[in-house]
């Protein structure tokens, strides 16, 4: 092989795929993104905390005058949002493999599934905003705070994604390879973020 078998001078799909087979120790975005998911781990239990506290205090939860939240819809868009960890999964093997178009698809199917769960979310949200204000009391508080910080990390999530179907474009590196790797992390987070965020928002109908 003419290219290195490590470092970031890896700058062919081959060369790549074989750098990160041959990787020995985690690379500089891994521990990022693990910070990151640590200290966002860290606000989210700060906020479901919140959010349980203010009901342990509440004489009534939801307060009089707002329904309980639904069940089925939001646990079926939690689902969906899970799926699209499937194909992440799949485009890090693929990108690992060399495979530039089927890492370039895979990536293309989730971010698809993570918009469309997004935008009957901000649906969703903007239906709830006409029933009861984010200022009326302490439970439109928590709630509106908890779904707004979760949609957030969502619509990261896609924008990284939509930044990597457009430099894989020109195909694999050393450094997109771990990209990819690094970006399904993201998602493996938000993933099981949204069922914590899903569980919490329903409790009142539980």
């Amino acid at each position: 092989m003419s290219e290195p078998s490590h470092s970031t001078r890896a700058t062919s799909g081959v060369a790549a795929s074989y750098a990160a087979r041959r990787r020995i120790s985690f690379p500089l975005g891994w521990w990022g993104v693990m910070l990151l998911v640590a200290t966002e781990t860290a606000f989210f239990g700060t906020l479901i905390a919140s959010y349980f506290y203010l009901r342990l205090k509440a004489h009534q939860w939801p307060p009089a005058g707002i329904d309980p939240p639904d069940m089925t819809a939001p646990l079926i868009l939690t689902g969906v949002l899970v799926t699209s960890s499937v194909p992440m999964l799949l485009a890090v093997r693929a990108a690992r493999d060399a495979r530039t178009g089927r890492t370039w698809l895979l990536l293309l199917v989730a971010a698809l599934i993570q918009a469309a769960y997004l935008g009957v979310q901000i649906h969703f949200f903007g239906s709830d905003l006409d029933k009861f204000d984010p200022g009326d009391n302490a439970y439109g508080s928590i709630y509106f705070t908890l779904l707004a910080a979760h949609h957030l990390h969502v619509l990261v999530g896609i924008l990284l994604i939509v930044w990597l179907l457009a430099r894989l474009v020109t195909g694999l590196t050393n450094y997109r390879v771990t990209a990819v790797w690094v970006v399904a992390i993201y998602w493996y987070f938000v993933s099981i973020l949204a069922v914590a965020v899903v569980l919490t928002q329903i409790s009142p109908s539980l």
